[in-house]
């Protein structure tokens, strides 16, 4: 179970594969092809790039759950409209988009319970195209890693949201 302190810095150890912070840890599933140094993330790799991110907004999906009281980071619902440019070529890369959108998106309304809850990261922002799109820290799903994400179960991650403040970080080592 998760203690109820504030949690500033999370750090997710690549090797192990687990997220910890003071006083707690947790098991987590990264990129399938592994780590990768921040600067030489591609998109599309399937590699979890190495660096210290900064936690954002927290999208729910409204018909599968809610934000946790006491919840301090800001979040929204999740609409089917919703997507994630992962184009390189499109002005709005890595950022939010809705769809139909003219470039390459990924749908963050999936089937699985993948992104049921989904934590947007500092990674790539500014974005440089081409450097890596939508790492997030979401929930875990059928398959054994990620697209380059950290995903952790789905009530843990609704245990952990309401320690997180905003500028929590999250280093990926």
């Amino acid at each position: 179970m998760i203690a109820a302190t504030t949690i500033i810095d999370i750090t997710v150890d690549t090797g192990s594969r687990t997220l910890s912070w003071q006083g707690g840890r947790l098991p987590c599933l990264i990129g399938e092809h592994g780590p990768v140094p921040a600067a030489d993330k591609r998109e599309g790799d399937r590699r979890t790039p190495l660096g210290r991110y900064t936690l954002g907004t927290v999208l729910f999906r409204p018909d599968r759950t809610a934000p946790p009281a006491m919840m301090s980071l800001p979040w929204r619902w999740l609409s089917k409209a919703d997507g994630w440019s992962d184009a390189a070529a499109d002005p709005a890369y890595n950022r939010p988009v809705s769809h139909p959108h003219a470039h390459s998106a990924e749908h963050l309304w999936r089937e699985d319970a993948l992104y049921d809850i989904i934590v947007t990261t500092s990674h790539n922002t500014p974005p440089v195209p081409g450097l890596g799109s939508a790492i997030f820290l979401h929930c875990t799903a059928a398959k054994s890693y990620t697209a380059g994400c950290i995903a952790v179960e789905k009530a843990e991650l609704l245990a952990l949201l309401p320690r997180l403040v905003e500028g929590c970080t999250l280093t990926i080592c």
